[in-house]
């Protein structure tokens, strides 16, 4: 699974290194589209498992603004992303103490009887369309910040 998942990754254009990690057989870092970094994996112990998946940080200055809001409104928030995100084919956890938003990650798997490089590509594509929905939800409740500065354009396609 390796050699090939590797090597359909590296066709697409997408792959960026091979990381050591301990609790995998093998990790790949990929960047789809360029400059968001995801991570394709097989987890030790699971030889038919593929992992995909994609950690985001929420940035200091959403953060703040999500920390002006009443209990309520910080509740309601995180509320209106789960639903969303639950609407998506994708698992999901969100990190958010006191219900103010610090990271999310949202991750897929694919078994090795449905591995194949259409699923393989649709799957990444499938993470990243969840990452920058929630993205912009971000941008749309608490503001945009300036995309010179690594925002996410308005282009879902790169």
């Amino acid at each position: 699974m390796e050699d090939k998942v590797q090597k359909w990754l590296s066709d697409m254009g997408i792959f960026r290194q091979k990381v050591p990690d301990d609790n995998t057989n093998f990790h790949f870092i990929i960047n789809y589209p360029e400059e968001n970094v995801m991570d394709v994996m097989q987890p030790k112990g699971t030889p038919d498992l593929l992992v995909i998946g994609c950690a985001t940080n929420v940035s200091p200055e959403h953060a703040n603004e999500m920390k002006l809001l009443s209990d309520s409104k910080r509740e309601e928030f995180i509320w209106d992303l789960r639903y969303m995100l639950n609407s998506k084919d994708v698992d999901f956890q969100l990190s958010h103490p006191s219900n103010v938003l610090e990271s999310f990650l949202i991750t897929s798997e694919i078994y090795s009887d449905g591995l194949s490089k259409d699923r393989l590509i649709s799957v990444i594509k499938t993470i990243f369309r969840a990452k920058i929905q929630c993205v912009w939800k971000i941008q749309q409740k608490f503001g945009v910040d300036d995309e010179s500065n690594g925002a996410v354009s308005d282009s879902m396609y790169v």
